[in-house]
């Protein structure tokens, strides 16, 4: 017998920080499985647009270069993790948007490994990591 396996979509308020929230959230998915989520706004221009699907994995190994949802100042964000000269920091792909220097890889809640385009077909895929 098949079994389907989905990934859930999480929506922004799901997503967000807040305690009565997350705790009234329900997933049939472990804290360690995948989720996906919608990407919003234009800072991860051009790689990431606004409305692709990003799938994220809460245990991959974080390295200089990954694209990684973080926790940092309270809120959560969509970023590329860099390491510059022993110092941690949450990029976005969008010059307009700033650098933030963070601890270190325990603002990181998630991997991304995985892009959907918008569009139908395998060619508006990509993976990462």
């Amino acid at each position: 017998m098949a079994v389907d396996k989905f990934i859930p979509i999480k929506n922004e308020q799901q997503a967000e920080p807040d305690d009565e929230r997350l705790a009234a959230f329900s997933s049939p998915c472990e804290g360690n499985e995948p989720y996906a989520l919608m990407v919003l706004g234009d800072s991860m221009l051009p790689e990431f647009a606004e409305g692709d699907v990003i799938i994220i994995y809460p245990k991959n190994t974080v390295q200089d270069g990954s694209y990684v949802v973080a926790q940092h100042n309270g809120e959560y964000t969509f970023r590329q993790y860099v390491v510059q000269e022993g110092r941690s920091y949450l990029k976005a792909l969008n010059p307009a948007y700033p650098m933030e220097e963070v601890p270190g890889v325990e603002v990181v809640k998630g991997v991304i490994v995985q892009k959907k385009g918008k569009g139908g077909g395998r060619k508006n895929i990509k993976h990462y990591a």
